[in-house]
């Protein structure tokens, strides 16, 4: 009778030792793909009061297939848009960037006068040096959280 319960115990460890060796290799794995995305010199063009603000950075796919940018989240701002800046006739404005598609080896610079993210709806105050965290989302539902340093717009 021992080892009969020795033996149904020793099973229920191998089934839990290969489930944890399981997801184990799932964590490797999702680690692995998320290293495929690279975000340098993250910082936030902070303006006084409620105006927007801008995210910028520079986005890199070091991996070997397409990435694509559907959005960005932040617990700090109520709403967090992608943009681009053109300019047309002398006359410059913005428009909406719903996806953003990187090929492999692709880098993308969020600068001023091109690609940002707009911060609206700031929920708390926020000065010069502040860190605040965005959560970039991809169109294969990998969610990247970066941390934005708070920037004078002068020092872009």
């Amino acid at each position: 009778m021992a080892s009969f319960i020795f033996t149904v115990k020793r099973r229920k460890m191998l089934r839990f030792d290969r489930r944890l060796l399981w997801n184990l290799g799932l964590l490797l794995l999702s680690s692995l793909a998320a290293a495929d995305i690279e975000v340098e010199t993250p910082r936030l063009r902070l303006l006084p009061g409620d105006l927007p603000a801008a995210g910028y950075f520079s986005l890199s796919n070091t991996g070997d297939e397409s990435a694509a940018l559907v959005g960005a989240d932040s617990a700090t701002f109520g709403r967090v848009r992608m943009h681009q800046s053109i300019q047309e006739n002398g006359v410059a404005s913005m428009e909406p960037v719903p996806r953003l598609e990187l090929a492999p080896g692709e880098t993308v610079e969020f600068a001023t006068g091109g690609y940002h993210l707009m911060l609206m709806e700031r929920g708390q105050p926020l000065a010069l040096g502040d860190e605040v965290t965005v959560t970039l989302e991809f169109e294969d539902g990998r969610r990247t959280p970066v941390v934005f340093r708070a920037v004078s717009p002068a020092s872009l």
